[in-house]
């Protein structure tokens, strides 16, 4: 009845930075049969592949020979749809189930609402997600629903920023839609582990 909990988040990562700095490889050796691995990314995953963080637009197949200007050495960059496979196709290797998350949505409004993401990352996490038939949680819609609704005076405080980094307000409410979206889910591989209602 119960599932231990274990962020190997590392802010400031992109799709391709998590595998190319070494956390992917350790999570990768920790990981055993049984075990879920969530996974979401896309915000610092814009820019130029030269720079060093950034993944190639889209979902496609296509790489990138780069020179890394942040250590100098060269490198095949993935799209950002290339990195997301490799990490589902890790995972079932070690006999444990990937969930794809899109990314939060920042506070940009526009007319009364707060933007999507769908055409960028958002988009692609989804497209990965049914190509590889693995659970997907939209944060970036189900999050974005949730501002619209308490609009922009309400919302303000739940961010730290301008429009990127939360509060602790705003984390819980993130958090709160993390379980939303799981639940919500056709065949939740966690629903076993969830309570029916939140205390």
């Amino acid at each position: 009845e119960k599932i231990n909990v274990v962020n190997r988040a590392v802010g400031g990562t992109s799709s391709r930075t998590y595998l190319t700095q070494g956390h992917w490889d350790r999570v990768r050796a920790m990981l055993k049969p049984g075990d879920f691995v969530m996974m979401q990314f896309g915000h610092n995953d814009n820019g130029p592949a030269v720079t060093g963080r950034n993944s190639l637009k889209g979902v496609g197949t296509e790489t990138l020979d780069v020179k890394n200007l942040t250590n100098h050495q060269s490198e095949v960059v993935l799209t950002f749809g290339g990195y997301l496979r490799k990490y589902v196709a890790d995972t079932r290797a070690k006999g444990a189930t990937p969930i794809i998350c899109s990314l939060i949505p920042r506070k940009i409004w526009k007319g009364g609402k707060i933007v999507r993401n769908k055409d960028t990352h958002a988009g692609w996490a989804e497209q990965v997600a049914k190509a590889e038939n693995v659970p997907f949680v939209d944060l970036n819609e189900i999050i974005a629903e949730r501002y619209d609704a308490l609009g922009p005076k309400k919302v303000d405080p739940l961010f730290g920023d301008a429009h990127t980094h939360t509060t602790a307000a705003g984390a819980e409410l993130n958090a709160q839609c993390v379980v939303a979206g799981l639940k919500a889910l056709t065949n939740d591989p966690l629903a076993s582990y969830l309570k029916e209602t939140t205390p």
